[in-house]
């Protein structure tokens, strides 16, 4: 996590709104604000935890992937960045991003299993670092006040002979009527940076909440029976569902839908805020730390992204 803290009320002050009305409309009382921390750093910083964790050193890794939402600039990759504040400049590691916004952990996890499964890598290092408040329109109060920044990182290998953990099964769709219900127009080649002082909001975030979950509303339902379908497992078999900390709304949405227990959802919205495509895996690691799962469990990655897409992996712990 970056080391700046920020409260509700200090966000409130800042932006003329109260603390009651961020904890009604977000309910994120606390997220943390990168400042002078770059996502590749971040992203660094949670690799050499994740590494450490493993017992193994970057020298083990057969590729590094960033599954970031956000780029840290245009070009290069954020992973080659990562590489190189990894001290792996000369190592020749493979280096790559897998971005599919909001759900590129997802994405992330889902393709480089396959590759895994052939042979083709055998120690995979998964990052998702992101620097959402960069981006932020604080004009608009109700979608700026959901962000905040952190990374998080997973390392990725074969399930030895002695062990059960598996991708029981995966699916993404997406529904491209929704594609500019959340968008940055800026940053690509559509628009020249050039651009920036006549239409600085095509550089910054916007989101047609309502909209988003009216869309959520529609499709959710359906595609957790499609996702499940193949595996003739039940939601009520799920030890625990870990979704994308959209918003505390989203996901009470997502609880009343799915009829699950608010202990068989992992929850930190409320202290780390949307870190985009980082909320998942952030929120893998404090159900670990915490001691909501455990190995063998049989847990739901789940998740909304920009474009609109919806994606979710089932595994066993």
């Amino acid at each position: 996590m970056p080391k700046t803290e920020v409260t509700a009320k200090q966000l409130a002050a800042s932006i003329g709104t109260t603390e009651d009305w961020i904890l009604k409309k977000s309910g994120v009382e606390v997220r943390y604000f990168a400042q002078g921390e770059t996502a590749s750093q971040m992203g660094a910083f949670a690799a050499k935890n994740a590494l450490e964790a493993a017992n193994l050193s970057i020298k083990d890794i057969d590729c590094i992937i960033s599954t970031s939402g956000v780029p840290e600039q245009a070009l290069p990759c954020n992973a080659a960045l990562i590489q190189q504040h990894l001290g792996a400049e000369d190592s020749g590691i493979p280096a790559f991003d897998i971005n599919s916004t909001c759900l590129s952990f997802i994405t992330g996890l889902d393709t480089i299993s396959y590759l895994i499964a052939a042979g083709r890598y055998k120690q995979v290092l998964l990052v998702a670092t992101e620097v959402a408040s960069q981006g932020i329109n604080w004009q608009e109060k109700e979608s700026s006040t959901l962000f905040g920044d952190g990374a998080a990182a997973v390392i990725i290998s074969s399930t030895q002979t002695h062990e059960t953990a598996e991708i029981i099964t995966s699916r993404m769709e997406t529904y491209s009527k929704g594609a500019q219900m959340t968008e940055c127009r800026g940053g690509g080649n559509k628009h020249h940076p050039t651009e920036y002082g006549s239409n600085p909001d095509y550089f910054l975030f916007r989101m047609d909440g309502r909209g988003i979950f009216r869309l959520t509303s529609q499709i959710l339902p359906g595609f957790i029976e499609r996702l499940l379908a193949p595996t003739g497992l039940k939601i009520t078999e799920m030890q625990m569902i870990i979704p994308h900390q959209a918003s505390l709304m989203a996901i009470r949405l997502l609880r009343s839908q799915l009829g699950v227990p608010a202990a068989k959802v992992m929850v930190i919205a409320h202290n780390h805020g949307n870190a985009i495509a980082a909320s998942i895996p952030m929120a893998l690691h404090e159900a670990i730390v915490q001691g909501k799962i455990k190995r063998g469990d049989k847990i739901m990655l789940l998740g909304t992204s920009a474009g609109f897409s919806v994606g979710g992996i089932v595994l066993e712990f």
